[in-house]
């Protein structure tokens, strides 16, 4: 006979209700931790899951497919340079962002390049060219989650870098203070080809990176007369390969200083 079998029927019942009930109790908690967000009233939707609606871009590229935004490059019309999908609605400074993407190259190329621009500025408004802040992600197992400065001072920090940047002389000086741990690990909670959740929170001159739930950068930006304070939010599409990249659940809040 068991330990289970010699309890009686008042004690066997009391031990069952409570173990179950702690169960449901774990799962409401995890359910309530996960869609905090979605029913923050501060976090406001930018993309109305049916259009294109306050984005504008290369119709040729960008369209909605299923209820996501869908950005795709052909190999028999190649595109010359990087482009975007703005965001036409307001600029950003201070704020937390949340989105989901999913990246997936072409007849098995192994490419994909991507990332959403914030405080940034149009540089070519005729071919929808982007310049600024990027929180960069890819097919690869390289970039993902990096901060890459897109037409001016290139890689601010790379994956899983804590760093300060500071002005030498007129030139850009990255400093690494710090680490957030090893990229291959960081990779490792990136799903290829399926939905990830990317978060982006920019306050003041510090900004951080977030792939499911792992920080993947931290900067300080010292560099006054090139550190961004505000601008306009974009998404891109990389030039080269054939790729496609998809967005969904775009939300945003401010943050108060």
């Amino acid at each position: 006979m068991t330990a289970e079998q010699r309890l009686t029927p008042y004690t066997f019942m009391k031990k069952f209700f409570f173990s179950h009930s702690m169960a449901l109790l774990g799962a409401i908690a995890l359910t309530l931790s996960t869609t905090t967000k979605a029913a923050d009233g501060d976090f406001k939707p930018l993309f109305d899951g049916k259009s294109l609606s306050g984005w504008d871009g290369n119709k040729e590229l960008w369209s909605v497919k299923d209820g996501v935004i869908h950005g795709e490059t052909m190999a028999e019309k190649p595109i010359k340079g990087n482009t975007f999908l703005i965001w036409t609605n307001g600029t950003v400074a201070d704020f937390e962002l949340h989105f989901t993407y999913r990246i997936m190259d072409k007849d098995n190329k192994g490419f994909g390049n991507s990332g959403i621009q914030y405080r940034s500025k149009v540089v070519d408004p005729a071919n929808w060219v982007v310049g600024g802040y990027q929180a960069d992600f890819e097919f690869g197992k390289t970039y993902s989650g990096i901060l890459y400065e897109e037409r001016f001072r290139g890689i601010l920090a790379q994956r899983g870098q804590k760093t300060v940047i500071k002005d030498d002389g007129g030139k850009t000086k990255v400093e690494v203070v710090g680490s957030l741990g090893k990229s291959e690990d960081i990779q490792a909670v990136i799903k290829p080809r399926e939905w990830n959740d990317y978060v982006v929170i920019a306050k003041g001159n510090h900004l951080q990176h977030f792939i499911n739930g792992q920080q993947t950068i931290d900067v300080t930006d010292e560099q006054p007369d090139k550190a961004a304070k505000s601008g306009i939010l974009a998404l891109q599409i990389h030039a080269g390969q054939p790729m496609i990249v998809e967005f969904k659940e775009i939300n945003i809040k401010t943050i108060s200083k």
